[in-house]
């Protein structure tokens, strides 16, 4: 059995799957006010559709549909079968609140409860 496929089949394959990484994906790379679909992403990168993105490297901030999820430093590394792939140098979560500049004791008391009555005016 043979592996080999004509070009245009190839081609036609290829565009197929991009489709459907497209469809199915809602992370979003937003790049200096420009946001494009990611495709696929894993522990240390992402890829995204090579003909709508250009060869980047600096910081990105990762969406899922309206959740910032990553502030990260990219650099671009590799373009392959219409996909450009992109490395994280540094993918910092995005934390909906500040953080503590103090530790939290576990057993430390939830209020303040006094022995006094609450006087109502």
């Amino acid at each position: 059995m043979t592996t080999f496929l004509p070009k245009e089949v190839q081609a036609g394959l290829d565009s197929a799957r991009l489709a459907s990484l497209k469809k199915a994906s809602r992370l979003r790379v937003n790049i200096d006010g420009v946001t494009h679909p990611v495709l696929r992403m894993w522990k240390t990168g992402f890829s995204v559709d090579a003909s709508s993105a250009p060869y980047l490297r600096g910081y990105v901030d990762l969406y899922d549909g309206a959740i910032h999820l990553f502030q990260c430093l990219i650099v671009a590394t590799d373009e392959e079968a219409g996909e450009m792939i992109y490395e994280f140098k540094r993918a910092t979560a995005v934390a909906d609140k500040p953080a503590l500049d103090f530790e939290k004791v576990p057993d430390a008391p939830v209020a303040l409860l006094t022995d006094r009555p609450v006087v109502e005016m």
